[in-house]
């Protein structure tokens, strides 16, 4: 391989690798598993957010920006109130579980995308105005490893932070 030319699959493992979290810090798994169910809606001394707050803003800004990438037709949320829960709080442990398994399943699916070799990372969204699927992913991996930073950040303020 020539010194400019781009090892694919090399790229492409690297970006999903990102995208999972397999970094220097805390991943999406170890940051919302083991919150005591009432501590999820709670919001300490200073903090904007909630981790239900920050849970739920993932979800939903990962699923905005996968929607975008691969269904043409998508309108995305208003912003911000769209983007962010209407309660500090979730309705029930069942709604935390939910807002969970749709993040992981969302971020399989980008992780999945960025791995086809069908995929062409640089080529500009047709239905965009010049963004790729390349520049989405790495939003959307800046987006999570930032509010997984927040959420470890509020953890440790409530005193429950046992990952590191």
């Amino acid at each position: 391989m020539g010194e400019n030319q781009v090892d694919d699959k090399a790229l492409r493992r690297h970006i999903a690798d990102l995208l999972s979290g397999k970094g220097a810090h805390a991943d999406f798994k170890q940051s919302a598993t083991g919150v005591p169910a009432e501590l999820r809606g709670a919001r300490p001394e200073g903090a904007p957010h909630s981790a239900w707050e920050l849970v739920e803003h993932m979800r939903i800004a990962q699923w905005d920006i996968l929607e975008f990438c691969r269904n043409p037709k998508y309108v995305s949320p208003k912003w911000p109130v769209g983007y962010w829960p209407q309660s500090a709080k979730p309705q029930n442990a069942s709604a935390w579980s939910k807002s969970v398994r749709s993040f992981q399943r969302d971020l399989e699916a980008m992780r999945r995308l960025v791995l086809s070799a069908k995929t062409d990372l640089f080529a500009k969204i047709p239905w965009g105005d010049g963004q790729t699927i390349l520049r989405e992913a790495l939003i959307l991996a800046d987006h999570n490893a930032y509010t997984i930073g927040q959420i470890v950040l509020i953890r440790r303020l409530l005193g429950e932070w046992n990952n590191g």
